[in-house]
């Protein structure tokens, strides 16, 4: 079974940072693409970032300029640093990962979710 653990969130400051993290442990083969989403209340879960294996990455025009996506292949980690961080980007942040079994199967996981919020 392969699980996926977000850590790093909590309250900040407008203007401030946080780095959340995100592990996978489990019968892993491989980790293919990585991203990062979030949905704050009474929204709809959003897409902020992603990352493929080879390291390409995308954002939403939102935070553009102002967060970070990496990996960490040999650690199965993959991480977002958020700077510049605004009320607006509070919200609840889920990890999501396209994974490669042992057994050769291919799953799409999420995290469990960690909260950020910005305050004003």
């Amino acid at each position: 079974q392969v699980r996926l653990v977000e850590s790093g969130g909590g309250l900040v400051q407008t203007g401030g940072s946080l780095r959340l993290s995100c592990a996978a442990s489990g019968s892993i083969f491989s980790i293919d693409a990585m991203g990062w989403y979030r949905q704050a209340p009474g929204e709809q879960r959003e897409v902020v970032a992603g990352i493929t294996s080879g390291g390409m990455t995308n954002y939403v025009d939102s935070v553009k300029g102002r967060f970070t996506i990496s990996r960490d292949n040999a650690k199965n980690t993959f991480y977002l640093q958020m700077n510049s961080l605004k009320p607006e980007d509070t919200a609840g942040y889920y990890c999501n990962a396209d994974v490669r079994t042992r057994l050769q199967r291919v799953c799409e996981i999420w995290g469990q979710g960690t909260q950020v919020t910005v305050s004003s």
